[in-house]
């Protein structure tokens, strides 16, 4: 089998291949040509994987691509993924996140339309939540231009599934987080930050919103269920998460206590981090997933508090020894 990841150099491109290569694949990822290359999340591994330049801004390039490749799977990862920048950027945005998805499914419905495809939504669609706790039949009131793009993402792919017989599935993935998120993600600036200042390197951690809720699980829990999916019989979309919504105050609390440290003597919130428009309180109703896939998160919110700060402690024990 080949599977083909767009976005293999982030956080759940990285885990999806080590997952898809144990299973046996052979394993092909897009990058875009860039000035300077960042493979550090792929590069235990980067050997037993194929890389190929290509970009969702290109269609050409997509096209190329597929007909190089011919994958048996297709997952689509790359997006303009922190959302704060998507204000900063919105157009951009735009042109990843939306009509990147266009741009792909339209190389897969020319070139290789018996492929499989995986699309990856976010529990940032639903933004001003109407109903708690969120499902695959709740409506979708996206509150950043990253939320608005996912949404257009989300529904092009439906779109082509209904009208040209494509498998071609969304994941409504909720937060989900390890020790490879990028430092911008707040809880990886939590742990960063823990460690940090229990190692004396640092004093304070600067925060934004601390009563924003979340419903947080373990990346390499999520990208089995994106496998799962592209397994079944039939083409669906599915919401992908714990069950389970906290705060960052909890995240930062746990993330202190882990270390032996009180939050309060540390953290201080800073205004200028807060979002113009603020998604409040996401938590899933993974029951589908867990009815129809098979699937459930093997790491509790804890364990993963633990597992990211103990990554970071460790990481600058190495670079100080």
């Amino acid at each position: 089998m080949k599977a083909l990841i767009t976005g293999i150099t982030g956080q759940d491109g990285s885990y999806l291949a080590e997952f898809l290569l144990e299973k046996g694949y052979s394993v092909y990822g897009m990058v875009r040509r860039a000035s300077t290359e960042k493979f550090e999340r792929i590069a235990h591994f980067k050997d037993r994987i194929s890389l190929i330049q290509a970009d969702l801004l290109d269609q050409l390039s997509l096209i190329k691509m597929l007909e190089e490749v011919q994958p048996d799977e297709i997952y689509n990862l790359a997006a303009m993924s922190f959302v704060p920048t998507s204000w900063n950027q919105p157009v951009l945005t735009g042109e990843f996140t939306a009509l990147g998805v266009t741009r792909i499914l339209e190389a897969m419905r020319l070139v290789c339309p018996r492929s499989r495809f995986y699309q990856a939504s976010s529990s940032e669609m639903f933004g001003k939540v109407r109903e708690v706790p969120q499902n695959e039949n709740t409506p979708f009131y996206p509150r950043s231009p990253y939320g608005v793009s996912k949404v257009y993402g989300h529904y092009i792919t439906v779109n082509y599934r209904e009208s040209y017989d494509l498998f071609a599935v969304s994941g409504i993935l909720f937060n989900h987080e390890s020790p490879r998120r990028g430092m911008e993600f707040v809880t990886r600036k939590i742990s960063d930050g823990v460690a940090r200042i229990k190692l004396g390197l640092s004093n304070e951690l600067r925060l934004g919103n601390l009563e924003a809720e979340r419903d947080w699980g373990f990346a390499g829990d999520y990208v089995r269920a994106m496998w799962m999916m592209l397994q079944e019989d039939k083409p669906d979309d599915f919401v992908v998460g714990t069950g389970r919504s906290h705060s960052v105050r909890d995240f930062v609390r746990l993330a202190f206590n882990h270390v032996g440290l009180n939050w309060e003597k540390h953290v201080v919130v800073d205004e200028s981090l807060l979002r113009p428009a603020e998604v409040d309180h996401l938590v899933a109703d993974p029951s589908k997933a867990e009815r129809v896939l098979g699937w459930s998160p093997t790491v509790d919110f804890e364990g993963l508090v633990q597992m990211m700060v103990e990554a970071d402690l460790e990481r600058y024990r190495r670079l100080k020894g």
